[in-house]
């Protein structure tokens, strides 16, 4: 495989890591300033151009992208897309993730358990905001702040409505959340490839901080992590369409509360931590991509007329419900089921002699039409009425 790593700091621990890992693997690899590349559009086809030359043809692209050149290098990044060269983070990806704000939106469309998150930027919107989330402390975040940067512990209302105010007259955007009191001070960094989990540690801050990043001193250990746990990651990062991410969590008395997903995440400290191999683990799976690719099933899906991937709920009291797969009648509609999500299991193919329960959500390829008329008609979300006081009634004699 010929690797290309993407990084403005190719003596950085990680780019260090990651380039030896795939030199001992027997790979082909190049560290490539981002920065030096040009996209190339004047042509029949999309290409890349490097330090003023043609890039050379690679199988795998493993980006590294800082948070100040996101704009120039998602842009390199869709490029390599554009070339069907396989990368394990879309330019969408690194994009969703970088913007906390976006990818708490993304996240909690798809139930996962995160800190109460409110956005608001006017004035009178704050205080009722911080309400919201449950008041004071409050946690107060940039939207595009790492390393516990740009990360503020308010201990009252009336303190965080002076931060969120001078932050807003500076022109910057900011989150504001709940503070986790169970979890003060420690977090949990689990760090996905492909869809699982391949190492975790937990990081504790130093002293009074509340902040536990590695960067402000933190301590950092290694951690099993329960399944639910495992789960909140690995989900967390294919939403993001991040196949290498490391996802952040706070220890809710609830279970995992995700706060961040991240998508160049730094390898010393959890290699430190566990003594393991995770640049080995990111280049084997990218080996194992480019040697029999995923495909993304719902472009590839769809190119027949009339025919796509959709999913199916069977809501309770449904005529599915208490049926097999087989017994569904699906197939008699020309409807195929290929992957079955039952609370937190997920089963791929499922057999003929499953049988449907309430709530199971089912990944489907067949004919629009006939599965458009199994989806039971959207509800409305009703709009909060305000009962205003009545007015006095004035007659005129």
């Amino acid at each position: 495989m010929k690797l290309a790593i993407l990084s403005c700091a190719p003596r950085a621990y990680s780019t260090q890591r990651l380039r030896t890992a795939a030199l001992d693997r027997g790979h082909e690899v190049r560290v490539l300033n981002t920065l030096r590349f040009a996209i190339d559009l004047t042509g029949p086809e999309p290409d890349l151009q490097f330090r003023g030359r043609p890039l050379s043809d690679y199988d795998a692209v493993l980006p590294r992208i800082g948070s100040s050149i996101t704009y120039f290098g998602t842009a390199v990044v869709r490029q390599f897309e554009q070339m069907d060269v396989y990368t394990p983070n879309t330019a969408n990806g690194i994009s969703n993730a970088r913007d906390k704000l976006r990818a708490t939106q993304i996240l909690s469309r798809h139930n996962i358990g995160m800190p109460a998150t409110t956005f608001v930027r006017n004035r009178a919107d704050v205080i009722p905001a911080i309400k919201r989330v449950g008041g004071a402390p409050v946690v107060i975040k940039l939207l595009e702040g790492t390393q516990g940067i740009g990360v503020i512990l308010a201990p009252e209302i009336k303190i965080a409505e002076a931060i969120i105010e001078t932050l807003h007259s500076t022109k910057q955007n900011v989150l504001i959340q709940s503070f986790v009191t169970e979890s003060r001070g420690r977090d949990i960094r689990a760090l996905v490839v492909g869809d699982r989990v391949v190492a975790a540690m937990r990081r504790r801050a130093n002293g009074d901080e509340f902040r536990s990043n590695v960067h402000r001193g933190g301590t950092v250990e290694p951690v099993e992590l329960p399944p639910d746990y495992e789960q909140a990651a690995v989900r967390s990062a294919q939403i993001m369409g991040l196949r290498v991410a490391g996802v952040d969590m706070l220890e809710g008395n609830d279970g995992p509360l995700v706060m961040e997903v991240n998508s160049s995440p730094g390898l010393e400290g959890i290699e430190a931590a566990t003594n393991l191999d995770v640049a080995g683990a990111i280049v084997d799976h990218i080996a194992g991509q480019v040697a029999f690719p995923e495909i993304d099933v719902r472009q590839r899906l769809t190119v027949s007329t009339g025919y796509g991937v959709a999913e199916l709920v069977v809501h309770a009291g449904a005529d599915l419900v208490g049926q097999t797969i087989g017994e569904s009648g699906l197939e008699e509609r020309d409807i195929q089921v290929l992957t079955l999500h039952r609370g937190p299991s997920v089963i791929p193919n499922p057999r003929r002699r499953v049988v449907l329960e309430p709530e199971d959500r089912l990944l489907c390829f067949g004919r629009l039409e006939e599965m458009r008329s199994m989806i039971p008609e959207r509800r409305r979300r009703r709009a909060k009425v305000r009962k205003l006081p009545k007015e006095p009634i004035h007659t005129v004699a």
